[in-house]
Formats: structure tokens, sequence, C-alpha cells
């Protein structure tokens, strides 16, 4: 039942590889608690309260809020997906509600420090120096997501109106603008590409120096490596960059409508989370201006 779980969210929904992997192993190791709780029960029918004790026994052994609502969130899915497929008469997940979380404020990198970084920085004129410009000012100036860079596609990028479309969460595209000056780094990097390496997929758009696809751990060391040298934070990611990305533009007087269309979020309320930046930058700005502050 995993197996074509699996299945269904690759082929059918179009879920990310990320998602469904953390999938997979969330329903495999469920499967093995309920052999342990009930030995012999079924994935389709499983004991009372077996889903619930499940969630129960992962708080006592100290996995965070956070990695119990996404397993919560893979029961509600793959019992959702029996249900629909007639494998259940009852979906046993309907009562499982998500855990609170405790409101985490964004990390972002500072305007000056990040500037310096894109600016001044001596990337070599190689592949591998202008692919990793390229990257960096994918994400600061367009705000994707890591699985969005990776599966951005050559096509996807026009040149003529400085746009990309991605393939953001739930399948959904949308088609973002960048800054003018990430026309010259893509033209540049493109020349490069083309005289160093042979692309094991023509239809990506960032590749490695052998020519296979990106992949997010050479992502994530790459920007460490840089954002280390420039700026100073408490993470130093990609998502980073998306952070940094919303807060720039809310901090310059940006739509807050206009950034949750670019970020790709579903809802308002997450985009909102940025808001406490701006406030607090105005609270600065308030002291040292007003006579009376």
């Amino acid at each position: 039942m995993i197996s074509e779980f699996i299945r269904y969210l690759t082929s059918e929904r179009r879920f990310s590889q990320h998602t469904v992997r953390a999938y997979e192993t969330d329903l495999e190791q469920y499967a093995s608690f309920l052999q342990v709780l009930v030995p012999g029960s079924s994935l389709e029918a499983p004991p009372p309260q077996a889903l619930r004790t499940w969630i129960v026994t992962l708080a006592q052994e100290g996995l965070s809020n956070r990695s119990i609502n996404r397993k919560i969130a893979a029961l509600k899915a793959f019992y959702k997906f029996l249900h629909m497929q007639a494998y259940t008469t009852s979906n046993p997940a309907l009562q499982l509600g998500a855990l609170k979380l405790k409101k985490k404020l964004p990390v972002f990198l500072k305007e000056k420090e990040l500037l310096n970084l894109l600016d001044n920085h001596a990337f070599e004129d190689t592949f591998e120096g202008w692919r990793d410009k390229l990257v960096l000012e994918l994400l600061y100036g367009t705000g994707i997501r890591l699985a969005e860079l990776l599966s951005l596609r050559d096509e996807a990028v026009d040149l003529y109106n400085n746009t990309i479309s991605v393939w953001g969460k739930g399948n959904k595209e949308r088609t973002i603008p960048f800054p003018k000056n990430l026309r010259q780094v893509i033209e540049q990097y493109r020349r490069h590409r083309a005289t160093r390496v042979t692309p094991h997929n023509n239809t990506l758009l960032l590749v490695t120096a052998s020519g296979k696809a990106c992949y997010p751990m050479l992502v994530y060391r790459l920007v460490s490596k840089y954002l280390r040298t420039y700026t100073h934070a408490d993470r130093y990611s990609p998502h980073v960059m998306r952070h940094t990305f919303a807060t720039h533009l809310l901090n310059k007087g940006a739509d807050l409508k206009a950034i949750k269309d670019l970020l790709g979020h579903e809802s308002l309320a997450t985009t909102q989370l940025y808001t406490h930046h701006s406030l607090t930058k105005l609270q600065e700005v308030f002291k040292q201006a007003h006579p009376r502050a």
C-alpha cells in the first residue's frame, strides 16, 4: 500500500522528491510501530487509537512538534488516499490534528552585507564561478525555493522580459521578475557552460561541472561558503536567502500581497511573518528621528 501511495504522490500529485522521500520514511516507521504495538495488524485497518498512540510515543521520545506534524501530514494524506481508492471504509486519520508550533521569526541577512558579497566579491571567470554567482543572484533576486531553483528549466528563463517561470508547491506555476543585472549573469554562465560542460539533462539551467543536475547539498555548501565570508547570521542556507528577499522587499515598501504572490505562498498569514522585522525597523527609525522618541 505504501509503494502504491508513493507512486500516486510522484506521478499524479507531482510532489517534490524531498516530500515523497520524507512521507515514505514516515509511513515505514509507522508500519513498523504497528507491528510492535499489535503484531499482524494491517495498515488498512489499524487498531483503535493506534495512530494517536504513535503520535504520543514520538512526543515522549523527544521528537519536535514540527517533525511530528510532518508525520501527521503523511498519515492524513495516506489514509485519505486509501479511502479515496476504497481500500478502507473509513479514514482513521480524519480526527488527527496538528500540534501547536512556536512561531519562529525568519532569519534574514543585512542588505549592506549581502550587496557587498554580490557586488564586490571577485567570482572566478570560470564555469563554476559564474554558476555560483548565478545561484546566489537567483536566490536573492527572485526568492525562489531550493527545489524550484534545482528544477528551473532553461526554457523557463525569459531574457526578453526578465522573468522566470517556476513550478512551486501544489504543482502551481508562477512567473517571477528578476533584476536586470541577472541577465548578464545568466548569459555569461550559459557561455561558459556551452564551452565547458555537456549537460546530461539538456532542459535544466543549473548543472554541475560534470554535466549532471545540481543537487541540494551542492547549493547548501556554496551558499554557506560565500555567506559566511561576508555576512553575520544565525543560519546560512538557501532558505535564508528567500527570507532575505521577502524582508528587503517589505522594508522598501512592497505590498504584502505582491510579496505573497512572488513567494508562492498559499496564505497571506505565512507572508505576514515578515512584517515583524519591518515593524522593528520602523521602531528604530522612529526612535532615531522623532524628537520625543
